[in-house]
């Protein structure tokens, strides 16, 4: 088996995908995915990637480009061996569109989503988060999905939506914000599913921004990476082998509230000390810059403080201070899963090179030296769409893939 077969197949020669699919349904995420992840393939390349005939890779992708999923190109050159010229397959632009949201306190994003990851149409609104239930959330999600799904009868492929909270993905319901207490537990997908008449499904905001850099984003083809979402609040979303870790019912990934400081600390928006939130996201930036006393302090922002750092000491101090509080964890993740790559978003983008070097730094005096040497620290694209391109990850993962 080649390499590449290898890596699409995982350690072992196991697939990514969990023991419950079929061969078939495996099959079919495997192709998916290398398309995903290489681009335009041939059937021949994709039945040497994946190490099976070309029949079989022909019963895979035919139902797909007969309901409209892929479709084929322009024939290649056969080359100077002869024989019948490839025709590369790729995703149809013109393929069900995907609905995603991104569902935060107050707040909702909505888009349509081709299948190569193009935003089509977008929508929002806000909503009062101190609302007495959450119906208010669940009127505004379906009046966005609404206003940004196509008209001209093109059935959606599904609908995915990232939650700024925990949540549980086997029953689709929020189990807590803390920042908006009237959506904890709130069946929020079989709400909108049942009005919407489209399977729908929901999970952790930075798990969803992980899935939009795996399918559609700065981590493509990577096999292991970690999604760092550093602003309001604190979230990482890990995919390790290729798949994205979402623990017992989708209620891992709160990493934001492990705890780094023992003798008290702040106090977190879950109510307790300690918590790496309460030293890395803006919230504590902002505070300290008003213990020093800096100018416009309520407003400070990473960008704002980075260009400060320049030319005032006490900013530098305070620019050094939030990147080793960020690397602190960073550090954590790396000794105890070894990611090897994290991906930050976010206000913390806004600090550019000044700030990512000074967190890479910081990471680098504290890691332990590894095989697969240091971890390295990259800043999200600008124009960052992440968890609303994640948000249709959630669907492809699900209703194509299956690919966990």
């Amino acid at each position: 088996m080649t390499p590449a077969a290898r890596a699409a197949r995982g350690p072992g020669g196991r697939s990514p995908v969990g023991p419950w699919v079929t061969a078939s349904e495996a099959n079919r995420a495997r192709v998916l995915q290398l398309l995903y992840d290489m681009g335009p393939l041939s059937r021949a390349d994709l039945a040497k990637l994946i190490g099976v005939t070309r029949t079989t890779v022909g019963s895979v992708v035919q139902p797909l480009i007969d309901g409209g999923v892929l479709v084929e190109g322009e024939p290649r050159p056969s080359g100077a061996v002869g024989g019948k010229p490839a025709r590369p397959l790729w995703f149809s632009r013109d393929g069900q569109p995907i609905g995603a949201v991104h569902l935060m306190p107050g707040r909702v994003a909505a888009a349509a989503v081709s299948p190569v990851g193009e935003v089509l149409a977008t929508a929002g609104g806000t909503f009062r988060a101190d609302a007495p239930d959450g119906s208010a959330a669940v009127d505004l999600v379906v009046e966005c999905l609404r206003r940004v799904l196509p008209a001209d009868g093109r059935r959606a492929l599904g609908v995915g939506v990232a939650v700024g909270g925990m949540v549980d993905t086997d029953t689709g319901t929020i189990v807590e914000v803390s920042l908006a207490p009237a959506l904890s537990g709130l069946p929020l997908a079989p709400l909108v599913s049942r009005r919407l008449g489209l399977d729908v499904h929901i999970d952790h905001h930075p798990r969803a921004q992980a899935l939009g850099d795996r399918w559609f984003g700065q981590a493509r083809g990577v096999r292991s990476f970690a999604s760092l979402y550093l602003a309001d609040v604190l979230g990482v979303g890990l995919v390790l082998d290729g798949a994205v870790q979402r623990g017992r019912a989708g209620a891992g990934g709160e990493i934001g509230h492990s705890v780094v400081e023992l003798d008290g600390g702040e106090v977190c928006n879950c109510g307790r000390r300690g918590c790496w939130e309460t030293v890395a996201t803006v919230g504590w930036l902002r505070g300290e810059a008003r213990r020093l006393r800096l100018p416009g302090a309520g407003g400070l922002t990473p960008g704002r403080l980075a260009e400060r750092a320049a030319d005032d000491p006490a900013a530098a101090e305070l620019l050094d201070r939030y990147a080793r509080n960020i690397a602190v964890g960073i550090v954590n993740l790396q000794h105890t899963l070894a990611p090897g790559l994290f991906l930050l978003h976010g206000d913390v983008v806004a600090g550019g090179e000044v700030l990512r070097a000074a967190i890479e730094a910081h990471v680098a005096g504290w890691v332990l030296p590894q095989p697969g040497g240091p971890p390295e620290i990259v800043l999200a694209e600008d124009r960052d769409h992440a968890t609303l391109l994640g948000a249709a990850g959630i669907v492809l993962s699900q209703s194509l893939a299956r690919i966990r």
